[in-house]
C-alpha cells in the first residue's frame, strides 16, 4: 500500500496502478500468507478505542473544584477538630453527591467511538486465492479485493476497479443527498474533494444499484470514517456559558468570602475567644459564604429545562446545554434531512413551447402538475410515460424502495394520472440498458401500438448528443437544427441556475421484425426524439423558512452545510431566506485564519464540506465570540458535532455516530423545534438570573452577618451554628430559588439579540445593588440577635436570627423577580409555582423553631407570637429599601 502522502492520490491512479501499488492482481486477489503479513502491519479493520481514564481519576478529579476542597476541608475540620462529626459528615456526602453528579455528565467521546464501531458490517465478500470467500469486515487488509452489490455496505475504503450500474448513497459521509454514480475511471484533479471522487468508494456508505468490485487502499483508522473516529477522540467539549459564568462567580465569592474569613477569625482570635469557638464560626462562616446549594438548584433547574424541550420534540443529553442553547448566535445546518425533506422531488416540467409547476413534496403522490394560464392543454401521457417505464424505483404509499431520483419520476406520473403499477404491468419491459455513470442514461423497451417504443432517461446533455428530432405541440416531431438545440440547452441551464437537477426524458421507435433485444442496445440509441426535462430537487421542509425568519429576527446568524454543489444548495439557501454567498469548501479551506474571520459574515452557505471544514467553521465562528450550534445527521456531521457549543443530531435521520457525538437529538427532526429550544433556553437563563441575583444578596447577606458578628462580637462572633447554615442553605434558599426558576418568561424573549457568551451574569450596578441588599440582611439579622442576646439568651437569640434571615430571604427572593413591578402586584401571586414555593419555605422556617426532633437537630427553640412578629417586622426592612428603588426607577 502506498502511504498517505502518496503523490497523486489513489483517486488519481488508473487502474493498473492502483492495483500495482497494491500488488495484487484482480483476478486472483491475496493469496493466506499475503494476507497475514498485511494485517501484521496494518492491524484489523477495525477502529482503536479512545484511552479511557480509570474511575478514580475520574472521580478524584472532581474535587479539582473549589467548592468542593471547601466543603471537604469544612467537614474534615467539623469531625477532627471541634468533633461535631453528624456536621462534618453531612458536609462530606455533600461531596460525594456533587462528584457522582460529574461524573455521569462525562465519557462522550468514548461512547461515538463505539457507536462507530458498531456501525461497521461485520461481512464482506472477498476474492483471496484465486476464488471468492465470505470473511469478517475486520479481517480485510490492503490490497484485498472485494466485491460488493446493491444492498452492501461498502467494508473498507477502495479504488473501484469495475463498476456495472454501481451507485452509492454517501449521504452519511458527504452530506450529497442522491446516491453517486460510480465507475473505473481516474479522476483527473488530485485535489478533487471525497464526493467527486467517482472512482473510489468508502467504508459506512451503501450501496444503492449495481455491482462493483474493489482494491482496499485503507482499513480502520486509515479510512474517511476512521479519521473521524479519531477526531471525536481527539476533540474536547467547550464549557458552556454558563459553565464559565458560574466558574468565574464562584471564583469571585471564594475570594471575597476568604478575605472576610480570615479577618474574621484573626478578630475572633484577638477577643480571646476559645479555640472551639473560633473554629466553629469559621467553619458555619465558610458554609455560609459559598453557594453549597448551587449545583442542587442549577441542576434542578436545568432539569425543568430538559423537560419542556422533550415536550417539544428535543432530547438534551448534557443538562448545561438547555441553558447554551438561549445563548446561540450562529447555527451552521447540515441541509439534507434536516433543512430539507431528504425526499427529491419534481418541482418542474418542460415539455417543448410549454413549462409546468408540479406542487407537492416527497414520495406522496399528492399533487398536481398546473400549466400557464393562455396555453392550450395537451395531453401528458406521452412525456409521462418514460418516467413510470424507465425506471425500477417502486413507491408505495408514501414510502419508496429504490433510488431517490427514478422514485421523483414515478410520483410526478401518479401525479399526472398514471397509475405506475399497472402501467407497467400493461406494457412489460421486453429489453433494457441498463443505467451506468459512462454514458449517464437508462433505456427500456415496450411493445406498444404496433412497434417496441425505447424510452429513455438520462443526462440532458447526453441525451441531446444522442438525438435528431424534437416532440413538436401536435405530438409530431420536427428535425432537431440549431434553434431547438439553443432552446433545449437554455431551458436546461435555466432548471439548474435554480438548483434543480434537471433530467431528460427521449423515445425511438424500432421495427418489432428487426428488432433484437440481445443485439447492441447502447449503439442503437441515436436519432432519439427529445421529450421532456425534469427539475429535481430535494425540497425545504414546510416549517423551515419561518424558523429560520425568526432566528434571525433574534439576532442569529443561520449557515447551510452541506456536500452538495454550491448552485444547489444557494438556490435552496434562497427560498428558506438564508442570507450570503454560496461558496465551495475548498475555497473556504483555501482563507487563512484572518480571511476567514472578515468574510464569514458574508457567506451563507458551504457547500461540498469535508468533516474538517466544518471544525473549522465552528473554530472560526467561536473565535469570533460565537456560541456556535451545529445541526447534522450523518457520520460526516460528527466531529463538529461534539466541537461546537451545542451539536444538535437528527433523531429520526441520524446516524447513531451523530446521536453520541450530539448534546441534543431532535425526534422530530424539524429546525423549527431548534428555534423553539433557543425561546426555552432564552428563558431558562432570565430564570436563572434571577436565582443568581437571589444567591448573591443572600450570600452577602450571610457574610455580613458573620463579619458584622466578628466585628462587632454578636453572639460572640457565631451568629448561626454550620448546622443552621446548611439548613438555611438547602430549604428557603433551594425552595425560593426553584420558584424563581420555574418563573414565566417575558413575551419578548425572541425579539432580543442574543447575549454575548462572556456578558457577565452579574453587572457591577446590579453587584453594587445586591451588595447593598446583602447589608441590609445583615445589619437587621444582627439587629434583632444582639437584642434578642441581650433580653433572651443566646440559644434563643440564634433562633430568631435564623428566623429573620430566613425571613429576608423570602421578602429577598420575591423583589428580585423584576427591577421595576412592585412585589405587591397581582404578577408577584400570579406565578403559581413561585407561590407553591414561598409556602413551601415558610413551612420551613416554622418546622425548625417548632417541631422537636428539627429542634434538637438545628439547635433551635420554640418562639412565642411575640418573637415571630419582631422576626417578620424586621425582615421587611429589605422589602421596604426595595420598594423605594423601584418606584424610582418607574419614574
Amino acid at each position: 500500500m502506498l502511504p498517505e502522502t502518496q503523490e497523486p492520490p489513489f483517486h488519481a491512479l488508473s487502474v493498473a496502478d492502483a492495483l500495482a501499488a497494491e500488488h495484487v492482481e484482480p483476478q486472483d486477489g491475496l493469496d493466506a500468507g499475503e494476507v497475514e503479513r498485511r494485517r501484521a502491519s496494518y492491524g484489523p479493520n477495525r477502529f482503536t478505542e479512545a484511552r479511557r481514564e480509570p474511575r478514580w481519576r475520574a472521580f478524584a478529579r472532581q474535587y479539582a473544584d473549589p467548592m468542593q476542597i471547601v466543603l471537604l476541608v469544612a467537614g474534615l475540620g467539623s469531625i477532627l477538630l471541634i468533633r461535631q462529626h453528624g456536621t462534618g459528615l453531612l458536609l462530606i456526602a455533600l461531596t460525594l453527591l456533587n462528584a457522582v453528579l460529574g461524573l455521569r455528565q462525562e465519557g462522550k467521546a468514548a461512547a461515538a467511538v463505539s457507536a462507530l464501531q458498531q456501525a461497521m458490517i461485520t461481512r464482506a465478500r472477498v476474492r483471496r486465492d484465486g476464488r471468492a470467500d465470505e470473511v469478517p469486515a475486520e479481517d480485510l487488509v490492503p490490497g484485498d479485493v472485494v466485491l460488493v452489490e446493491a444492498g452492501d455496505r461498502v467494508p473498507a475504503d477502495g479504488r473501484l476497479v469495475r463498476t456495472a450500474r454501481l451507485e452509492v448513497d454517501e449521504s452519511a459521509l458527504t452530506g450529497e443527498s442522491v446516491p453517486v454514480g460510480k465507475d473505473a475511471a481516474a479522476v483527473a484533479a488530485a485535489a478533487a474533494p471525497l464526493g467527486d471522487r467517482a472512482d473510489m468508494a468508502y467504508m459506512h456508505t451503501n450501496v444503492t444499484r449495481g455491482t462493483g468490485e474493489m482494491v482496499v487502499t485503507a482499513t480502520g483508522m486509515a479510512t474517511e470514517v476512521g479519521r473521524i473516529s479519531g477526531m471525536l477522540q481527539t476533540g474536547k467539549e467547550p464549557p458552556t456559558p454558563l459553565t464559565r459564568q458560574l466558574s468565574r462567580l464562584t471564583n469571585q465569592i471564594l475570594l471575597v468570602a476568604g478575605v472576610a474569613l480570615l479577618l474574621s477569625v484573626l478578630l475572633s482570635l484577638a477577643r480571646g475567644n476559645t479555640f472551639d469557638v473560633v473554629i466553629t464560626a469559621a467553619i458555619a462562616f465558610a458554609i455560609s459564604a459559598i453557594p453549597t446549594g448551587l449545583p442542587a438548584v442549577v441542576t434542578t433547574i436545568l432539569s425543568l429545562g430538559t423537560q419542556l424541550l422533550a415536550r417539544s420534540n428535543a432530547i438534551v443529553k448534557r443538562l448545561r446545554s438547555t441553558e447554551t442553547l438561549g445563548s446561540t448566535s450562529a447555527i451552521n445546518s447540515d441541509k439534507t434531512g434536516t433543512l430539507t425533506l431528504n425526499q427529491m422531488t419534481v418541482a418542474e416540467l418542460a415539455i417543448p413551447g410549454r413549462r409546468y409547476s408540479v406542487s407537492g413534496t416527497g414520495y406522496a403522490a399528492e399533487g398536481d402538475i398546473r400549466r400557464v394560464a393562455g396555453d392550450p392543454d395537451v395531453p401528458l401521457e406521452p412525456f409521462l410515460l418514460p418516467m413510470a417505464l424507465a425506471s425500477d424505483a417502486v413507491v408505495t404509499a408514501g414510502r419508496l424502495v429504490g433510488d431517490p431520483t427514478e422514485g421523483a419520476l414515478a410520483v410526478l406520473a401518479e401525479k399526472g394520472h398514471l397509475d405506475v403499477a399497472s402501467t407497467r404491468e400493461r406494457y412489460p419491459r421486453i429489453a433494457e440498458v441498463p443505467f451506468d455513470a459512462a454514458y449517464k442514461l437508462m433505456a427500456t423497451f415496450h411493445r406498444m401500438d404496433g412497434v417496441v417504443r425505447c424510452f429513455v432517461k438520462g443526462a440532458p446533455d447526453q441525451l441531446l448528443a444522442r438525438a435528431g428530432a424534437v416532440v413538436t405541440r401536435d405530438g409530431g416531431s420536427a428535425p432537431l437544427d440549431d434553434d431547438l438545440r439553443g432552446r433545449y440547452l437554455a431551458e436546461n441551464e435555466r432548471m439548474a441556475g435554480q438548483g434543480l437537477r434537471v433530467m431528460a426524458t427521449a423515445r425511438k421507435d424500432f421495427d418489432p421484425a428487426t428488432f433484437d433485444p440481445d443485439g447492441d442496445l447502447l449503439g442503437a440509441l441515436d436519432d432519439l426524439t427529445l421529450l421532456a426535462l425534469a427539475g429535481i430537487v430535494d425540497p425545504p421542509r414546510p416549517q423551515a423558512k419561518d424558523a429560520i425568519a425568526t432566528a434571525q429576527a433574534a439576532g442569529i446568524q443561520v449557515r447551510m452545510i452541506t456536500g452538495d454543489h454550491a448552485v444547489t444548495a444557494g438556490a435552496i439557501a434562497k427560498q428558506l431566506g438564508i442570507t450570503g454567498r454560496a461558496i465551495t469548501g475548498a475555497e473556504f479551506a483555501a482563507m487563512d485564519d484572518d480571511e476567514a474571520l472578515r468574510e464569514i459574515d458574508g457567506i451563507g452557505v458551504i457547500a461540498r464540506v469535508t468533516p474538517e471544514h466544518k471544525v473549522r467553521l465552528v473554530e472560526v465562528l467561536r473565535r469570533q465570540g460565537h456560541i456556535v450550534a451545529m445541526t447534522g445527521d450523518g457520520v460526516n456531521d460528527a466531529p463538529a458535532l461534539k466541537h461546537a457549543d451545542i451539536g444538535i443530531a437528527m433523531g429520526i435521520t441520524g446516524t447513531d455516530v451523530s446521536k453520541e457525538a450530539a448534546a441534543m437529538i431532535l425526534t422530530d427532526d424539524d429546525f423549527a423545534t431548534i428555534v423553539k429550544a433557543v425561546a426555552i433556553g432564552r428563558a431558562l437563563y432570565d430564570n436563572l438570573k434571577r436565582y443568581v441575583y437571589f444567591q448573591m444578596g443572600a450570600l452577602i447577606g450571610f457574610i455580613a452577618t458573620f463579619l458584622g458578628a466578628g466585628i462587632f462580637g454578636v453572639a460572640a462572633g457565631v451568629p448561626f451554628l454550620p448546622l443552621q447554615t446548611l439548613w438555611v442553605n438547602f430549604t428557603t434558599q433551594v425552595f425560593q430559588a426553584i420558584g424563581l426558576g420555574y418563573g414565566r418568561p417575558e413575551p419578548d424573549i425572541m425579539r432580543r439579540p442574543p447575549r454575548g457568551g462572556d456578558e457577565p451574569l452579574l453587572p457591577g450596578r446590579t453587584l453594587a445593588w445586591l451588595g447593598v441588599l446583602g447589608v441590609v440582611l445583615g445589619v437587621t439579622t444582627l439587629a434583632v440577635l444582639a437584642w434578642a442576646d441581650a433580653v433572651y439568651g443566646r440559644q434563643t437569640a440564634r433562633t430568631m436570627g435564623l428566623t429573620t434571615f430566613s425571613l429576608l430571604n423570602l421578602y429577598l427572593s420575591a423583589t428580585v423577580r423584576s427591577q421595576t413591578r412592585s412585589v405587591f402586584s397581582l404578577d408577584t401571586f400570579d406565578d403559581r409555582r413561585f407561590v407553591v414555593a414561598s409556602g413551601l419555605s415558610l413551612l420551613a422556617i416554622v418546622l425548625a423553631t417548632e417541631l422537636g426532633p428539627f429542634q434538637r437537630l438545628l439547635d433551635t427553640v420554640h418562639l412565642d407570637l411575640g418573637q415571630w412578629l419582631v422576626c417578620a417586622v424586621a425582615a421587611a426592612s429589605v422589602l421596604v429599601v426595595t420598594e423605594v428603588r423601584k418606584a424610582v426607577l418607574r419614574r
